[in-house]
């Protein structure tokens, strides 16, 4: 599970950046699909089913949160378990 949201953030952080005045967006995952960051670096989506629900689960982990995804200047996917944002709910990281 924890891959399938990983995919999902680098899909959603390849996407064209907004503004940075903007408010964030929440991420429109669906409960019946399947996220991937392939190991050639490629996003999936799939369609998930429910026969085998059971191997799908054993060994994921869910995901903590207060996690941050984002894409590196050399492309590589990394997430951040700590604080992103500022005292007042600013992003930390954001253009100055």
């Amino acid at each position: 599970m924890t891959a399938f949201l990983t995919a999902a953030a680098l899909t959603t952080l390849a996407a064209p950046a907004l503004a940075q005045d903007a408010s964030p967006a929440p991420w429109e995952l669906k409960s019946d699909m399947g996220y991937a960051y392939g190991k050639d670096g490629s996003t999936l989506a799939y369609k998930m089913g429910t026969n085998n629900a059971g191997l799908l689960l054993k060994g994921a982990k869910k995901v903590p949160r207060g996690t941050l995804f984002f894409v590196g200047q050399n492309g590589q996917l990394y997430m951040r378990s700590g604080p992103y944002l500022e005292g007042d709910g600013k992003f930390m990281f954001g253009s100055n």
